[in-house]
């Protein structure tokens, strides 16, 4: 009896389109058809309330991020542990800058390409994204980067803009492009945001680790070269 209930169990999957497997998965994902799963109901409130879901989404991003980047670059804070200032200085930057403005680059740009479903429409649209949308929110992201860091003069802000824009805009135009055809292809448009933020949270997980490790190195070996001197005057001057 077992064995022909797992013979027929067999065929019946085994016979099914993936349509059909795929639409399954889908429903548990989505809490069935009464529409109660956890993602089903962020959705559904992506859509009544997009810019509050989208403003919670990025600033809850934004923080774990700097928190998870602390945490893989060992930059411990003032207090011995990894949550510092800086983590919900990051929560309100992600919900009340990042946030709004990719709400409002991002919904121009679909509205300049709405109902463009050519290959060559796609394309201008991932060179407009790139060309115009990411240098506007990197350099803001860069802006809001050097004051949460202590900056609080222009030439300071400038000055990490500059240093920082051309890195940083490298890494969007590997991944962006890759991003937004994905997006295109598989998303409907009022997922985009929350898309973009959870891949804006990996590369700036990545970028950030990699700037507190250098950060810290150039502390380290600030703090070994005065040591370095004060051996050099000891034995100078004993």
């Amino acid at each position: 009896m077992s064995v022909k209930f797992q013979e027929q169990s067999f065929r019946t999957v085994a016979g099914g389109k993936p349509e059909d497997l795929a639409h399954r998965v889908g429903e548990r994902l989505t809490g069935g058809k009464t529409q109660a799963g956890y993602l089903a109901a962020y959705l559904a409130q992506l859509q009544k309330n997009p810019l509050r879901t989208k403003m919670l989404t990025s600033g809850v991003l934004s923080g774990l991020q700097e928190l998870l980047a602390s945490w893989i670059a060992h930059d411990v804070g003032k207090h011995g542990h990894y949550f510092s200032s800086r983590v919900p200085k990051m929560s309100l930057y992600g919900m009340f800058i990042a946030a709004p403005l990719g709400h409002v680059l991002i919904g121009i740009l679909q509205k300049l390409f709405a109902g463009r479903t050519s290959l060559k429409a796609k394309i201008l649209q991932i060179l407009v994204s790139n060309l115009i949308t990411a240098p506007i929110q990197n350099t803001v992201y860069l802006c809001s980067m050097a004051v949460i860091a202590g900056a609080r003069t222009i030439h300071q802000v400038r000055a990490t803009v500059k240093a920082g824009f051309l890195p940083v805009m490298k890494v969007s135009w590997v991944t962006s492009p890759i991003a937004l055809a994905f997006a295109q292809k598989f998303l409907p448009e009022h997922t985009w945001v929350p898309f973009f933020n959870i891949v804006g949270f990996f590369i700036g997980t990545y970028v950030n680790t990699h700037t507190k490790k250098k950060r810290l190195e150039a502390l380290r070996k600030r703090y070994n070269d005065r040591r370095g001197g004060d051996y050099e005057k000891r034995d100078y001057n004993p």
